[in-house]
């Protein structure tokens, strides 16, 4: 593989990394939005959890936002 392809494929693998943490940022914003609506204004701690958070835990939240009675019952678990 010469260094121009190499290069190339450098290039590609980080704008897809790049794109991968744009949908994560993305996503915990929506969680944050959701939770906001349903549980109204959300912790200044609660909110650095969700930005530091992985895809997984982003996703599993995301699914009990719908049945959870409180914040605690998101969180847990």
């Amino acid at each position: 593989m010469t260094l121009a392809e190499r290069f190339d494929l450098w290039a590609l693998q980080y704008e897809q990394r790049g794109i991968e943490k744009g949908i994560e940022k993305g996503e915990a914003l929506l969680l944050q939005r959701l939770l906001a609506r349903r549980f109204g204004q959300l912790p200044p701690d609660l909110i650095q959890r969700i930005s530091q958070a992985t895809a997984a835990e982003i996703e599993l939240w995301g699914d009990r936002v719908l049945d959870a009675g409180s914040l605690d019952e998101v969180f847990s678990g």
